[in-house]
């Protein structure tokens, strides 16, 4: 099933994709909901992002070809030893379509991080993997964009990873998805930049889900975003797309901001 979310009549809605049209619900995926009458086309809905994660989870350097090139390009990254987590902001996210905006004063490189997202689905601590597997609700995609400059120049990642628009996730949230044997290719304007096996993980998804909550009661709704295996320029102009084999396309074209 793919869940997504929408406006409808100047409200927010969840949404069931089903042969080409959202069938719009009342309620939650998340909790109880009745499918409604109201059926709107696919094609031309607003996607919003597909969840509101009361926590927004973030993983850093989990494929080792990222590690390598990171290094290389901005300072020695450490192969991490096992599962750590980050976090990002919730007021960065925007839809499947929806402009990143480079901020006008932001210079250097400016890139697309294309990412496996895990959605949970129930309250979980200190679980085992078989519970930590029964905990993921289903899979999205995000990209993770990084303003290089900014991420060297600043103490933390406020601004280099979490300004406005700089974390596309969508389209939707699948729930019957093999990501771990699925393939993530990035594009530009519909040119293969980059492809990578998605579950060519240091630490999958469960084993974070199991660190995480030995510390952290994870909740329905939270998301974990999984790290890349490919950093791309994201040139003003043109549309940067991610798409994850069994999941669906994440495409976001780019724009910059007028000058104050």
């Amino acid at each position: 099933m793919r869940w997504a979310r929408t406006r409808y009549g100047g409200h927010t809605a969840f949404a069931i994709v089903e042969d080409e049209e959202l069938v719009l619900v009342h309620g939650s995926p998340f909790g109880e909901y009745q499918r409604s009458a109201t059926r709107l086309p696919l094609a031309g809905a607003a996607l919003l992002p597909p969840v509101i994660p009361p926590t927004f989870y973030a993983v850093g350097f989990n494929y080792v070809a990222h590690n390598a090139e990171a290094s290389a390009r901005v300072s020695s990254v450490a192969i991490p030893k096992r599962p750590e987590v980050g976090y990002r902001a919730q007021s960065a996210l925007i839809g499947h379509g929806e402009a990143v905006v480079k901020p006008a004063d932001c210079t250097g490189p400016f890139e697309a991080e294309a990412e496996l997202v895990a959605v949970i689905g129930r309250d979980v601590r200190r679980c085992s993997r078989d519970e930590a597997q029964a905990s993921v609700f289903g899979w999205t995609i995000g990209n993770d964009v990084s303003a290089r400059t900014w991420q060297r120049a600043d103490r933390t990642l406020w601004r280099a990873k979490n300004s406005d628009t700089f974390k596309p996730m969508g389209p939707w949230i699948e729930t019957d998805a093999d990501p771990l044997g699925a393939t993530t290719t990035v594009t530009l304007d519909g040119d293969k930049l980059a492809e990578f096996p998605t579950g060519g993980m240091l630490f999958d998804p469960y084993d974070y889900i199991c660190a995480i909550s030995r510390y952290i009661t994870l909740r329905a709704g939270d998301v974990i975003w999984m790290g890349t295996d490919a950093m791309v320029e994201m040139p003003v102009g043109h549309t940067l797309g991610i798409e994850i084999t069994g999941i669906g396309s994440l495409a976001n074209p780019v724009t910059e901001e007028s000058a104050p």
